[in-house]
């Protein structure tokens, strides 16, 4: 794949990068075209994908984040509905800590509100792995900060939507022989949350590709 063709692509791309790039935006998803690069892997549909899951769950950085939890109470009453009334967004709002320790507490492997786990296992990466079991699985659990490393960040992006690892889906449920599924691949990550919008960005990551694999083979 000529690197310098995709970039090109993606960086006059309408539903991406409205015209540039930065350091950080091109060192991220050169990670994951070497990733792919040293992979068995080969339908460039799902490249696009994960390419377009980083762009949505970074917010176009391309490089691994942390997960905001600075909630108003709004915002708590409407991300978390089942974990804080309405007193209690009132009294956990702007408090990050606090936040994660309360909605995350005694699920996905995490102990009680007072152990602490919700924030030390909340979301970071490419892909926001959260809870004390998702970090065990990727070897992590005694080091979560680990999860915001380029390569690791690739590695648990790569193996969560190859393999179904986070919701039960993968990506060869939604691009097979037969059919591409773009929207429905959301549900790989989170349900259908702006499942329509990360599809239009998936198909414009999936043309530079295709132009950028074409140059090689032409040469």
């Amino acid at each position: 794949m000529k690197h310098a063709t995709f970039f090109a692509g993606v960086r006059t791309s309408a539903q991406l990068f409205d015209g540039r790039l930065t350091a950080g935006q091109v060192a991220g998803m050169e990670a994951l075209l070497e990733a792919w690069k040293a992979s068995s892997l080969t339908d460039l549909r799902w490249l696009a994908y994960m390419l377009a899951t980083a762009f949505h769950e970074t917010g176009r950085a391309m490089q691994p984040v942390v997960e905001n939890l600075n909630y108003s109470a709004a915002g708590l009453r409407a991300t978390f509905p089942k974990y804080f009334s309405a007193a209690q967004a009132a009294s956990y709002a702007r408090k990050p800590e606090k936040i994660a320790n309360r909605a995350y507490a005694n699920r996905i492997g995490n102990g009680s509100e007072a152990s602490g786990d919700g924030w030390r296992y909340r979301g970071r990466g490419l892909v926001q792995i959260t809870g004390r079991d998702n970090y065990r699985t990727y070897g992590i659990e005694g080091a979560p900060d680990t999860a915001l490393e380029p390569k690791t960040a690739v590695r648990i992006m790569f193996d969560g939507m190859v393999h179904g690892r986070f919701t039960g889906q993968k990506l060869a449920d939604h691009f097979t022989s037969k059919s591409s599924d773009w929207s429905g691949a959301r549900s790989i990550i989170n349900g259908t949350d702006k499942a329509d919008a990360i599809a239009k960005q998936a198909k414009a990551f999936h043309a530079a590709l295709v132009v950028a694999a074409l140059v090689v083979a032409a040469n």
